[in-house]
């Protein structure tokens, strides 16, 4: 083993990973200071220490069992044997992307989705926030459609390929 490759070697036993990961975990922690720094200049950083402990409580106790159940019960639901004895594509995926990607949409715009900005919303651009809920629910259940019309196809392929 050459030099260079016996101290790439030596690094990754004694840190645990290559290089380029340290490179990139500091670069996480100078926006991260950067950002810091920004609130503190702004003097907002009381508010945002509590909306982030918030938000870190009601993800770890509310959130997480939530969608930690719901997967659970979507993969012991796809473990179900097939009628005719095949291998089926698993669904959990078909559900876990259109899920995903609903609530960050939820999560980015949920202010205007649950109409809790409508006074804000309405002095800034004069428009109301009613039509929010029903974009979200109707690029929801796009998203489900799409991922089961996806899911159908695997399936009627899957089947095909059989005989």
């Amino acid at each position: 083993m050459n030099r260079l490759g016996r101290g790439a070697s030596r690094w990754a036993s004694a840190y645990g990973a290559g290089p380029w990961h340290l490179l990139g975990l500091a670069a996480c922690f100078v926006v991260a200071g950067y950002a810091a720094t920004r609130m503190v200049g702004a003097g907002i950083w009381m508010g945002f220490a509590v909306w982030f402990v918030g938000a870190v409580v009601f993800h770890d106790l509310v959130l997480w069992p939530l969608y930690s159940a719901a997967d659970t019960a979507i993969r012991s639901l796809s473990r179900l044997p097939s009628r005719l004895g095949r291998a089926r594509p698993a669904v959990v995926n078909h559900v876990r992307v259109p899920a995903g990607l609903s609530c960050l949409l939820l999560l980015v715009w949920f202010p205007l989705i649950l109409r809790g900005a409508e006074r804000n919303y309405r002095g800034a651009v004069g428009l109301s926030t009613s039509p929010y809920l029903a974009r979200w629910l109707v690029i929801t259940l796009v998203l489900f459609g799409v991922s089961g019309l996806l899911y159908a196809v695997r399936r009627w392929a899957g089947g095909r390929s059989d005989r």
